[in-house]
């Protein structure tokens, strides 16, 4: 089929969307269907359409249909067939994945579809109907198997997606009676987000049931004092399933006992600290709308669309949000982690960690550190003007071509060098070393990875955004043991005796392992419970801004 130009495209879809509008050509209800739909697709535009304009599909569509003799492919006889209803309901069911059935038209298809039950669509309007089904269905597809916005909002880290035969496996599906399993096929193969479309059903009931009244500001307690707003409080916990029946009974003024106990589940669910206390920032996560936790995790569903396929190999995931770094041995099972820890991540302000998806190759012991050019300008030099021997202070040294040591000294000479880019510094291996004895490398543009640290009083926060934008883990040797723990030569105890000894080693993967660096402020855990996060970086700002723009520009 050839495609038209745009002007003549235009111009056939504006005759064809005259005949739809109700204009007066009399003889519109006798056009075949095969006419319409080349007309439509000729003009890339399905008249009635919320999002009309396809160009995006405009040849799947043409390849699709010309494999069916350029006839209606959902429709019979002017009523829609069996394959052509499980495709409306399948677009009805958008909402289970978070997405909104309407960006699908599919209360207008199922209004059509009920219609034509009782006085079947005239060969005009056959041709619109069938194609508006297909284009909406592909969509659906699309946006299932990659996100609404096809990029990682907040980060400018775009994840490839490989060539897709949307007319071939429409086809298939059609061939086989397995339209419904599209679906299936195109939705993240994620346990994760299996849970979080539980997660989804469960606080979209508990919204409907209109949520709860803000408490009282100013209405802070600690364990054993009276607390005016303890009725309300403990409905609240309970609704959370923070407050199980034992605390149900207790005095209705004095915070104690086990309601002291659900607030310090509530904390740990939100990544607050586990006193007790009922505080400001725990009343701040108390008073969020159960609408917005539902928004939350339909965001976490839109963000993990933006993964390619992990299948049946290990992988790990950092969070951002929840300053964690899990592990998993496969990409199905129940969801639970192999490994966990927790982690620091880049400050907020200036210096985010970024969204991505790469490759480890190799983990290395006794690293040397290699001091970012943003770090040597703003830190490093500034603090040589007030301490010259700083460098001999920290085990630094500076380094010139091929990798030659010029030592610790600093003359007028080696500092200009260094401003200009032509001489670096780096601090030597040791237990002192900013990456401390282990560092995971997936090759990216950020130059980001996962790394020990000497410094470890900022794992006892509960907000850990400091580091420059590398990831800092709590057990970093626990983690390269994990990644490692096929390879016979590196054991745990070869693992720890290369930690402890007086050279760089690199272990090199045998087979490279997918790392994802994520941003989901609502997690699903195994057991079915919610936690929740702050939206550190304003991702979630910037991710609803982008949704509520619609569909990208082909």
């Amino acid at each position: 089929m050839k495609i038209l130009s745009t002007p003549r495209r235009r111009v056939i879809g504006f005759l064809v969307s005259l005949a739809w509008l109700g204009a007066p050509l009399r003889a519109t209800a006798q056009v075949p269907e095969v006419v319409v739909l080349r007309g439509l697709m000729a003009a890339a535009r399905v008249p009635g359409a919320r999002w009309p304009d396809f160009p995006r599909y405009v040849d799947d569509v043409a390849r699709l249909y010309a494999s069916h003799d350029m006839a209606p492919i959902w429709l019979r006889t002017g009523r829609f067939s069996v394959a052509g209803r499980a495709a409306i309901d399948a677009l009805l069911d958008a909402g289970s994945h978070g997405l909104e059935p309407r960006d699908y038209d599919a209360a207008a298809l199922d209004s059509l579809a009920r219609g034509s039950e009782k006085a079947p669509l005239t060969p005009a309007e056959r041709g619109r109907v069938d194609l508006m089904l297909t284009v909406d269905l592909m969509s659906y597809l699309d946006d299932l198997r990659h996100g609404r916005t096809k990029a990682v909002v907040g980060s400018g880290s775009v994840i490839p997606s490989g060539p897709q035969d949307r007319a071939g496996a429409i086809s298939r599906a059609l061939a086989g009676d397995s339209v419904g399993a599209l679906v299936t096929q195109a939705a993240p193969a994620l346990t994760q987000y299996r849970n979080l479309r539980s997660l989804l059903e469960r606080y979209r009931r508990l919204a409907a049931t209109g949520g709860y009244a803000p408490l009282p500001p100013g209405s802070v307690a600690g364990p054993g004092q009276g607390y005016a707003a303890l009725p309300e409080l403990r409905r609240r916990l309970t609704v959370l399933g923070d407050l199980g029946p034992e605390g149900r009974a207790e005095d209705d003024t004095l915070y104690a006992g086990a309601m002291v106990e659900a607030i310090r589940r509530f904390q740990q669910r939100h990544g607050l600290v586990v006193d007790g206390i009922i505080g400001p920032g725990t009343l701040a996560a108390l008073n969020v709308p159960l609408t917005h936790r539902v928004r939350q995790i339909e965001l976490a569903l839109e963000r993990l669309r933006w993964l390619p396929p992990l299948g049946r190999e290990p992988f790990i995931v950092v969070n951002i949000p929840a300053f964690q770094v899990f592990a998993f041995d496969s990409a199905g099972g129940t969801g639970a982690p192999s490994f966990s820890s927790r982690v620091v991540v880049g400050r907020a302000l200036d210096t985010e960690t970024p969204v991505l998806y790469e490759l480890l190759r190799y983990v290395e012991f006794r690293p040397y550190w290699n001091v970012p050019r943003s770090i040597l300008i703003h830190e490093i030099l500034p603090a040589l003007r007030r301490e010259p021997g700083y460098l001999q202070a920290h085990d630094m040294e500076i380094v010139g071509p091929a990798d030659r040591s010029l030592g610790a000294g600093v003359t007028d000479d080696l500092r200009r060098r260094l401003l200009r880019g032509e001489l670096r510094i780096r601090q030597r291996p040791g237990p002192s070393n900013a990456l401390g004895l282990v560092k995971l490398v997936f090759p990216n543009a950020a130059s980001v990875y996962l790394h020990d640290t000497p410094n470890t009083e900022l794992f006892d926060r509960s907000r850990r955004d400091f580091s420059h934008g590398c990831i800092r883990v709590e057990d970093a040797e626990g983690l390269a043991a994990w990644v490692l723990r096929d390879q016979a030569v590196w054991a745990p105890d070869h693992v720890r005796a290369a930690m402890d000894g007086s050279s760089t080693k690199r272990a090199l993967l045998t087979r490279p392992m997918a790392v994802a660096i994520v941003y989901n402020t609502a997690v699903a855990t195994p057991s079915g419970e919610a936690w929740f996060f702050g939206d550190i970086y304003g991702h979630d700002v910037d991710l609803e801004e982008a949704l509520r723009a619609g569909p990208l520009p082909p």
